[in-house]
């Protein structure tokens, strides 16, 4: 009869997720490039600010967890983590002690991802278009066509081009004269 009970009564308290499961759970969140940055991250039941990347607490929740996401560089990113049920503890307290209520109440039956990727764009505005000698030499001859710069001008940025230091080419709009 004691054996009986005893099995009856570990059955019962391990299938309740409200007294074996923390109401926090881990989730680690990182960004699809690898960059870091800041989340707020949000449900029913917490808002919280997090670094990324990151293992913070969660707290359970029925409804998903929101994150909106800037990177350091500032690119905006948005994600929706879905709260799943951990089947085994809801039905256990359903069976054996009060039809689910309490663990409805409390949300601890409820999981989250343990790892999430927060999908991110890759940084367009800081890629570096790499010119061929004979990319940079050509624009430099459309300059002199269109009479943007003067033969010397161009002659002196030839021989940058052509050594392999930085091209660039500064206007002076001052002296631009409009009919």
């Amino acid at each position: 009869m004691f054996k009986n009970f005893t099995m009856l009564l570990t059955i019962f308290l391990s299938s309740c997720a409200t007294i074996v499961n923390d109401a926090n759970v881990p989730i680690a969140l990182s960004f699809s490039d690898g960059s870091e940055g800041e989340c707020k991250a949000f449900n029913k039941r917490i808002s919280i600010k997090v670094k990324i990347p990151s293992t913070p607490m969660i707290r359970r929740s029925d409804d998903a967890l929101i994150l909106d996401c800037e990177t350091e560089d500032g690119r905006k990113a948005f994600a929706n983590i879905p709260s799943e049920i951990e089947g085994g503890k809801l039905v256990g307290s359903v069976v054996f002690f009060d039809l689910g209520i309490t663990d409805a109440i409390t949300d601890k039956h409820r999981i989250y991802t343990p790892n999430y990727v927060i999908p991110v764009e890759k940084d367009k505005a800081n890629k570096k278009t790499t010119l061929t000698k004979e990319d940079k030499l050509k624009e430099l001859k459309k300059l002199k066509d269109d009479e943007l710069i003067t033969e010397e001008t161009y002659k002196k940025h030839q021989e940058k081009i052509l050594s392999g230091e930085d091209w660039f080419i500064k206007f002076d709009l001052s002296k631009i004269i409009f009919n």
